[in-house]
């Protein structure tokens, strides 16, 4: 991987910020990603934005002051914008084409979830990443996500025991009605939000191996063809059972995560985290009766619980910039330094070998 060590100019100062060429300017590249780069300018230049209507091209150019295009390919050709990297912001089912025609033009590049729709496409990237020497990044900010982080904490302090499933639901009711409701630009619920709550329940079960998968999808409440409701069970030997649900038709939303231990569980919500464990050490024998119980009475286990609680802090209160900033700063890094990336193209693979299992068991008719 080539790291970027060299200043560019800027009149008669060294800038040490990555020029960074932004390609769409809709919801994902602009509201996300050009609205919070240009809050680190120390970091991060938007030096070219692409977009193929002329009316975000010209709210472009006067809201970051660089040169704007229609043709990605015509900001790619352009040497003299000297760009370090690549933000891929299109549609999703453009996302693995034209992320491989950046590398091969000779750029890294950052791309916006889903990477691609298949593990083939997937390998792919990987090789093409590996031929061209280009690092391949995906925007999957909710691995830095400060809920899902004090949900790792926990589990790996042990006091929950030995973890044997894990619920998470990233659940809502809408109905909605634009691209992302169409199976022909890789949309739907699973593709669309599904990728940040299946980066994180994947580190729960596992990186290193391929889950069993159970998946029931359908379509309510979208005007589209893609599902907008989608259940799925992961299951490994020796591993928590993985409870995920990416629903639009539930109107209740009691919890983000649950976790069922051993020795206790947890519950919790992106702001506030309760768990409840019991200390192995702490606890009274108890032996087995076969025989019926003394009178008409049940089982009385004499458990001291111990409970905790998490409040998300100041700092982390704004979920978007919580993820966002220590996502960009390890890309910042990795370009920079040659810091390893967080979210690695590998780990991405197998995430999406997963949603391709999930949508080979739920063929819904294409009706556009």
């Amino acid at each position: 991987m080539q790291v970027i060590t060299a200043k560019h100019k800027k009149g008669n100062l060294d800038m040490s910020a990555l020029r960074v060429g932004i390609i769409g300017q809709g919801r994902s590249g602009r509201n996300i990603h050009s609205e919070f780069l240009k809050q680190l300018p120390e970091k991060f230049q938007i030096a070219a934005v692409c977009d193929l209507l002329q009316d975000r091209c010209e709210r472009a150019a006067q809201e970051y002051s660089c040169p704007v295009f229609q043709d990605y390919r015509e900001m790619l050709n352009r040497k003299d914008l000297q760009l370090d990297f690549v933000l891929n912001s299109t549609f999703s089912h453009l996302h693995a084409p034209i992320t491989k025609e950046i590398m091969e033009a000779g750029f890294h590049v950052l791309c916006e979830k889903p990477l691609a729709r298949t593990a083939a496409q997937v390998h792919d990237l990987i090789a093409t990443s590996k031929r061209t020497g280009r690092t391949l990044a995906i925007y999957q900010q909710s691995r830095f996500a400060p809920y899902y982080r004090q949900v790792c904490k926990v589990i790996a302090s042990g006091v929950l025991g030995d973890i044997r499933m894990v619920k998470c639901a990233f659940n809502g009711f809408s109905r909605r009605y634009d691209w992302q409701t169409l199976q022909k630009f890789n949309a739907g619920n699973l593709f669309n939000t599904g990728p940040h709550p299946m980066d994180q329940v994947l580190g729960l079960i596992g990186r290193d191996i391929m889950p069993n998968v159970w998946c029931k999808m359908d379509v309510v409440n979208s005007v589209g063809d893609a599902e907008d409701f989608c259940k799925i069970i992961l299951s490994y030997p020796g591993r928590p059972v993985i409870d995920l649900e990416i629903c639009s038709n539930i109107s209740y939303n009691p919890y983000t995560y649950q976790v069922y231990g051993t020795y206790g569980s947890l519950t919790g919500s992106m702001s506030h985290i309760d768990w409840k464990y019991y200390i192995p050490a702490e606890a009274p024998e108890i032996k087995l009766h076969e025989e019926p119980l003394p009178g008409p009475s049940y089982c009385s286990d004499k458990l001291v619980f111990h409970e905790e609680a998490w409040d998300v802090p100041d700092e982390d209160k704004d979920l978007f910039s919580s993820m966002a900033g220590r996502f960009y700063q390890n890309l910042y890094d990795v370009l920079t330094t040659g810091a390893p990336l967080a979210v690695t193209p590998e780990q991405v693979c197998q995430q999406i070998a997963v949603m391709e299992e999930c949508h080979r068991q739920n063929p819904l008719p294409k009706k556009f």
